[in-house]
Order: structure tokens, then sequence, then C-alpha cells
């Protein structure tokens, strides 16, 4: 990051273990703050920033850390990995801290699902928006003999449905109780880099989504639920 005017971290020869930043280089310290960001102090940060005493305020405390912005995981070896960024970080009703990037990784175990977004911010479960992959989606329905020519006729075919649910079971057989996925919904649109949802480099536009699709979200959340249940037995169990 440039507030530390070049690398903090580095992986030594012959210790690669990924996915690993690394330890801290001589001369610079390194430790986890209370919720998890990683904090940097040493010769190689920055003064502050020019002429912005309030920025470098939030940046830099009074004991001299620099704050990155990055949530990480200490390993017995001392090695640092980031997990996600603190801003996007998804924080239950009852004050867990969730990184959806983890979790969306995992929901696209198949190859039907082009992109998944976990929501859940403030709310007692987690959720999930999936967009099916525009090329691999109606090869997957013609195999199936199914008759689709776009993802956006594909959203409502029970077939894939359950296929979109067998994947976000097989998510939740690797997440804690907390982190696993509630509920889904299938999105009848194609992301691209040109659409609004995603970055030229194709990263999540998070607050754009989660905005343009407030609606879809909020039902999976209304009474009833709108959307799918990732186990509808266990859901009728607890009803």
């Amino acid at each position: 990051m440039s507030e530390l005017t070049g690398p903090a971290t580095a992986v030594p020869p012959g210790d690669h273990k990924a996915p690993s930043v690394g330890i801290p280089l001589p001369g610079v310290e390194a430790r986890l703050g209370e919720d998890g960001e990683l904090l940097i102090r040493g010769g190689n940060a920055m003064v502050g920033y020019f002429r912005d005493p309030s920025k470098t305020a939030e940046t830099i405390d009074k004991d001299g850390w620099v704050h990155s912005g990055d949530i990480a995981e200490l390993r017995p070896d001392g090695h640092y990995k980031i997990i996600d960024r603190k801003k996007e970080l998804i924080i239950t009703s009852a004050g867990k801290n969730i990184s959806p990037a983890n979790l969306e990784a995992l929901a696209k175990s198949s190859p039907i699902i082009g992109q998944a977004v976990a929501v859940g911010d403030s709310r007692n479960f987690i959720s999930v928006l999936v967009v099916l992959d525009p090329q691999v989606g109606p090869v997957w329905a013609k195999a199936r003999g199914i008759a689709a020519a776009s993802t956006t006729e594909l959203a409502d075919e029970p077939a894939v449905v359950e296929e979109v649910r067998r994947a976000l079971g097989v998510a939740n057989s690797h997440l804690s109780r907390v982190e696993q996925f509630k509920r889904f919904t299938i999105l009848p649109t194609e992301w691209s880099p040109e659409s609004e949802e995603l970055t030229p480099t194709l990263k999540l536009r998070r607050k754009v989504i989660e905005a343009k699709y407030q609606p879809q979200i909020e039902a999976m959340y209304g009474q009833p639920p709108g959307g799918h249940s990732v186990d509808p037995e266990r859901e009728t169990a607890s009803a």
C-alpha cells in the first residue's frame, strides 16, 4: 500500500505458504487489531497525508500504527493471510464479522454460477444473489434437454434452481453455522464489465448491487421469505 511507501511483508525464499502475504520485513512491526484489521508500524510508514490531518488521523493512530483496511489472519508460523477488506465485511445482527469474499468463492462450486453476492449486514442470517454464467448456463441446460437461449430464461427453471441449491449446500458444508447460506435468489440478468454491477477488472460493485437489487434482498428476509431456501427440509422443521 502507498501509505507504507512499499512492501511491509514478504514471503521468505523457500517458505511459500499460499495463500499468504508472508512475514513482516526487518524493521517493520505487524499485529492484528481487536477487529482483525492488519496494523503496520515502522520506518517505512508515511508521516501523513498532505494537508489532510483528519484523514491522517483515520489511517494512523496515536501509537503510530497504520490501519491497512485489510482483515487478516495470523498463522502459527508467523505468516499473515489477508481475508478481506474491512469495509466489505458483513456484520450480522449478532455482531459476527463475516468475509463475503470467502463465502462467494465457495458458492461458485458449480460452473453454472457466474457471480455470487453474499448479503446479510445487520441481518440474522446470510443470503446470496446468484447470476448464472452466460456461457456455461445455456450449454448446461441444453445438455439436460432444457430449451433456453439465455440465462434470463433459465433463472426460474426448476433444474437450475436445484443445481444452485446443490452448490450452495456444498458450500455450507465448509462453513460455520453462522456463515451458512439460508436463502438465495437467481437474478434473470447478465453482468459484464460493461454493466454497472462489475468493475472493468470484474470486481463486484457491492454498493451498486445492494442498491439496485434491494427489493430482491428485502424479499429474502420477508414474511413469508422470497427467493429459495438452501435447505427446505431444515427450514420446514424449524418453522
